[in-house]
């Protein structure tokens, strides 16, 4: 519900992820993290083993392919794991963002 602010404007209401998700870009949402994580991994200091096989499983390599938001959804601790490492602030309030309203 939209609630007057003192201004006489009014709040836009918040999206509400557990009714209909009106609002809430989740797919859109995931390709940002997915990118901001292919970013990490094409520099070979911060790619390894999980990431290869990470990226291989979102192709199908090792099975059905994922949605970006299952795969993320799934490895939630080691994707933040990653963005805390390299201190990427921006993915990290992207993440929580996506984790709050989609996952």
């Amino acid at each position: 519900m939209n609630s007057p602010l003192p201004c006489g404007c009014r709040q836009a209401a918040a999206p509400d992820r557990y009714i209909t998700f009106k609002d809430i870009d989740c797919d859109g949402n995931a390709r940002r993290i997915m990118d901001c994580i292919a970013r990490h991994i094409a520099l070979p200091e911060r790619n390894n083993a999980f990431w290869e096989y990470f990226m291989k499983k979102r192709e199908g390599g090792s099975g059905p392919r994922p949605d970006d938001l299952f795969l993320i959804h799934s490895n939630i601790n080691q994707v933040r794991e990653l963005f805390e490492t390299w201190d990427d602030q921006q993915a990290l309030e992207w993440l929580l963002q996506l984790e709050e309203e989609c996952c």
